[in-house]
């Protein structure tokens, strides 16, 4: 796996055929959902590969320190698991492909670096789940989400219960989830489920900065923040503040440490190695 991705490098980590990946920026890999031809729909193949870069990552990452996530075209981010494939499926070929969903779910969750959503258009039903499993989201100003499973006779079943619930508190969630109802990125916004929506000409240029400010950062410390973060929301305050503690002292005995602090007295920019 060629992790050592800068502009203009070969862009391919694996052989996909679903997903595009490029070296966008220093450190930062721009992964591109491509099947805009399906509004981008997640077909079995799809998560099997999302999952396989994703797993891919977590074990080795080279000289990545972001991940940015977005949708081919200006129609969809990803408009969720595709119906077609899906039709006339027996119960025990659902549960066998759902099984590769839950793991493309987990993947992505677990994924130690920083990972931004660039919603670009509808993110719907496995869509918005895939945003939400992301970090933190920029979005453009006519993207859209929803939760429609109940539609369908289902549930979230990739995170979406959980995710949707932390963003947006539990009675938000529970009103949108029950009625999956549409909602704008301005909505999303409002209640906290994106971080930011730009004009749809602006949003990689937007995500593409933050992703270049994060890579520019001491990528251990950032490793672990995010850990801590993550982490510590499913602890009582005591324990997380106990984690962050010893998140903390992973930091301490790097060489960016050090390097951190040489730079700031000898007033230039650091040279972080990621040691």
């Amino acid at each position: 796996m060629n992790t050592n991705l800068s502009p203009g490098a070969n862009p391919d980590l694996l052989s996909y055929t679903t997903l595009l990946t490029e070296g966008a920026a220093p450190g930062v890999l721009l992964v591109t959902l491509n099947r805009p031809d399906v509004a981008n729909a997640f077909n079995t193949k799809m998560a099997e590969e999302l999952t396989a870069l994703f797993e891919a990552l977590d074990l080795e990452s080279g000289n990545l320190r972001a991940v940015v996530l977005t949708g081919a075209g200006d129609r969809a981010f990803c408009a969720g698991g595709d119906l077609k494939e899906r039709d006339g499926m027996s119960d025990a070929a659902w549960f066998a492909q759902h099984r590769i969903y839950e793991r493309m779910a987990r993947a992505i969750i677990g994924m130690p670096l920083p990972l931004i959503a660039a919603v670009n258009g509808a993110a719907y039903g496995g869509g918005c789940e895939l945003a939400s499993a992301c970090d933190f989201i920029y979005a453009a100003e006519g993207a859209r989400f929803a939760q429609t499973e109940v539609r369908l006779g289902i549930i979230p079943g990739a995170g979406g219960t959980q995710l949707l619930s932390r963003a947006v508190g539990e009675r938000r969630a529970k009103e949108l989830i029950m009625s999956g109802t549409p909602f704008s990125a301005a909505e999303a916004a409002s209640w906290g489920l994106v971080n930011k929506v730009v004009p749809a000409a602006d949003l990689l240029p937007s995500v593409l900065e933050v992703a270049g400010l994060i890579a520019g950062n001491a990528p251990v410390a950032v490793r672990q923040a995010k850990q801590a973060i993550r982490t510590g929301m499913d602890m009582g305050l005591a324990a997380g503040l106990s984690f962050e503690i010893e998140a903390y002292n992973r930091t301490v005995t790097t060489a960016d440490r050090r390097e951190g602090v040489a730079a700031f007295n000898e007033r230039r920019k650091p040279d972080f190695s990621g040691s």
